[in-house]
């Protein structure tokens, strides 16, 4: 006969991070040329991440589909500042101007949920619903939804208009 084992029941204590924000990101394979993108890109997000930028707590991969390949992380921040700061300085920065400029194979989405209450996401390329668009309708990125920031933030885009 085998013993039972009561479960602990546990949580976590988030008070000292009254700004935190959790980022999800993917990419999705379409093309051999996608999964050299991807083994190219691997490698320098390992080293960025090891590099502990200011504000990122903790860092976690993903594995969403392995046909058609879609793999993804998941991140915690201090606060949206430090993951904005972030995603501007390289080598984050190269990395997205040199994916809008030609995807090579691939297709990216992110989704960025905030403590205090705000969500954003943006999907760019061949990405079919998942997410929020599985169950949102998509509208385009541009205008007072361009940036993650007036997303995020949406109380404080129409108060400065």
């Amino acid at each position: 006969m085998v013993e039972a084992t009561k479960v602990e029941r546990r949580t976590v204590e988030l008070s000292a991070y009254p700004d935190l924000i959790v980022i999800h990101l993917g990419m999705k394979i379409h093309s051999p040329g996608g999964l050299w993108t991807l083994l190219r890109l691997g490698p320098q997000i390992r080293t960025a991440v090891e590099a502990r930028p200011d504000g990122l707590l903790a860092h976690e991969n993903m594995i969403f589909s392995l046909f058609p390949v879609h793999l993804g992380m998941r991140q915690y921040w201090r606060d949206f500042d430090a993951l904005e700061r972030w995603t501007l300085a390289q080598p984050h920065r190269e990395w997205w101007l040199d994916f809008l400029r030609d995807p090579r194979g691939t297709s990216f989405w992110h989704e960025v949920y905030s403590k205090k209450g705000g969500f954003e996401a943006i999907y760019l390329g061949d990405i079919p619903p998942f997410g929020f668009s599985a169950f949102a309708p998509l509208i385009a990125a541009k205008g007072p939804m361009f940036s993650a920031k007036s997303r995020l933030y949406p109380q404080a885009r129409d108060a400065a208009s």
